[in-house]
């Protein structure tokens, strides 16, 4: 069976058309990038893209930003082998806008700010919580990062046929030198415009595919799923707790998971940077509004890619494949369209997956250089040139760190290792953010208390869960959520997979331990923040502060 299934799963297309639409792409961008560079005279234009987005481009940019090559690649994955359960990647993607856009998206822009830091230490001590959220920004971006190189070394070594681990590390090199490129020479404005394209290149690519699936099972979905159903020889597919339904433990891994992707991104310092783009509050919530419509129709048609790759491909030929369920999209591609179609969804998944690394690479530079260097080392007396020029050296250190995470997450699923990011964030940054907007009490030990606790709390458990031990693969799914893969290295004590019900909760109550331990309290600046993040007001002046 293997002799025969391998080949059909590495051998698909031509490499020689999917490296030159790759090239193309890779040279059309980095056009758009270099001529954005020419308008970055300021610390302003590098972070935040000099205001000058309308909420119609910001909204949209932020739906590049943030459908990632876990949405494409890892969740149409997720549903061709586990069906109803891949499904629940889309559904809490979805509803976490809401709670991003009711509670943090225009109170944010508000403060007139380029980072979460800026937010959280306005009313507080400055110095130590930079420091605590630069160190929670970066660890969550690393993270998210590793599911993006993770999806880079897959896709292309399907594509190219690279089998050898060797070969797929030096595409996930590659990679990483062209995000780091990007940021270097475009900053924010080049970023921005990058994720336009991909964000408009991606949800038209799916719809296209979307559409070609339903054209097969004449425009009725019962007939995909029916479909799905017989390919797999089981109507397994088509019922809740395929993957979560095995144990009470995996059912309660079924809800950490939900937690940690409704709550998880409010807390992503990548999607909150992007509400600093736009010039005004009212364009701040047109932004989430437009983002909110093209993600949810993109999840929508994430459902019939996912039942479509399980009924026109199958999971045994999608397990054979060097990327696992990361294949799914792109095999269905070369079985609906051939080697050019599945070029040019490659190079859209490509596209994905470098304008969201690049946007995480410029936000976690960008926490390193203002908040820690800009205001703990230098004290706000440094120059916005030097800052600008420390935040494209971080860019190039945090490239290199990713580049190595990336290597040892290979093969892993990126909506699983995406999932994490998730949890850590909302965890740490979500419970701190919270705080400071809507709680008078809130304090410096409060700060504190939630960002470092909820991500020590949340990293330890990750650490010492199966999903770093050598957790045996699991041979129905073909999914091992384990980063070493020696089964006979078991360390894990914590049962979850994902420590969104543990760790979440616990930010949220260390927050107030330390808060209410703490005599610091000052009315007035709470005050004050409270009027700028409902009114706007003061907002213009602090962008020109900096």
């Amino acid at each position: 069976m293997r002799s025969v299934v391998v080949p059909m799963a590495t051998q698909v297309g031509s490499p020689a058309v999917n490296i030159t639409i790759f090239v193309i792409f890779v040279v059309v961008t980095l056009a758009i990038v270099l001529r954005a560079s020419g308008k970055n005279k300021t610390a302003a234009d590098y972070y935040a893209g000099g205001r000058a987005f309308t909420g119609r481009q910001n909204g949209i940019a932020i739906s590049g930003d943030y459908l990632s090559a876990a949405s494409f690649l890892g969740i149409a994955g997720a549903i061709a082998i586990n069906g109803y359960d891949g499904f629940l990647y889309s559904i809490g993607f979805l509803v976490a806008w809401l709670v991003a856009l009711l509670l943090v998206a225009e109170l944010l822009r508000n403060t007139g700010r380029f980072t979460m830091a800026d937010v959280l230490s306005f009313r507080l001590r400055q110095r130590p919580v930079r420091i605590a959220a630069a160190i929670s920004t970066i660890v969550v971006s690393l993270f998210y990062l590793l599911a993006q190189m993770a999806g880079a070394g897959g896709l292309v070594a399907l594509l190219l046929g690279i089998d050898s681990k060797a070969g797929q590390n030096l595409v996930i090199a590659i990679v990483g030198v062209i995000m780091v490129g990007y940021v270097l020479i475009g900053g924010m404005k080049g970023t921005t415009y990058v994720q336009i394209v991909k964000a408009s290149l991606l949800i038209v690519g799916a719809f296209v595919m979307a559409a070609w699936v339903m054209s097969k099972y004449g425009f009725n979905l019962s007939s995909l799923f029916q479909g799905a159903v017989d390919k797999t020889g089981s109507g397994a597919i088509l019922d809740p707790m395929k993957q979560y339904g095995k144990s009470t433990t995996t059912k309660i891994d079924f809800i950490s998971l939900s937690l940690a992707l409704v709550l998880g991104t409010a807390g992503l310092p990548h999607v909150l940077m992007r509400f600093y783009t736009v010039p005004t509050s009212k364009e701040a919530r047109k932004s989430v509004e437009w983002a909110i419509w093209l993600i949810g129709l993109f999840y929508l048609l994430t459902l019939v890619l996912g039942y479509g790759a399980a009924a026109l491909v199958g999971p045994a030929e999608i397990n054979a494949a060097p990327g696992k369920a990361n294949s799914a999209a792109p095999l269905l591609a070369y079985h609906l369209g051939g080697t050019f179609l599945l070029g040019i969804i490659a190079a859209v998944a490509f596209a994905t997956i470098l304008a969201v690394v690049a946007g995480l690479t410029i936000t976690a530079s960008a926490s390193f250089a203002h908040d820690v260097w800009g205001h703990v080392i230098k004290k706000g007396e440094g120059s916005a040139d030097a800052e600008v020029r420390i935040a494209r050296i971080s860019a190039v250190v945090i490239g290199v760190i990713a580049i190595i995470g990336g290597i040892f997450a290979n093969g892993q699923n990126i909506a699983f290792l995406v999932a994490l990011a998730f949890a850590i964030a909302a965890s740490a940054n979500l419970p701190t953010i919270l705080y400071s907007l809507f709680w008078k009490r809130f304090n410096t030990r409060g700060a504190l208390f939630s960002i470092y606790g909820g991500l020590i709390i949340a990293l330890t458990l990750i650490i010492f869960s199966p999903v770093v031990s050598g957790k045996p693969a699991d041979a129905k799914t073909g999914l091992s959520p384990s980063m070493i893969t020696d089964a006979s290295v078991n360390f894990h004590w914590f049962p979850l997979d994902n420590p969104g019900l543990v760790s979440i909760p616990l930010g949220f109550l260390l927050g107030w331990v330390g808060t209410i331990t703490s005599k610091e309290y000052n009315a007035k600046k709470y005050a004050e923040m409270e009027v700028r993040s409902l009114t706007g007001a003061g907002a213009e002046k602090v962008v020109l502060d900096h």
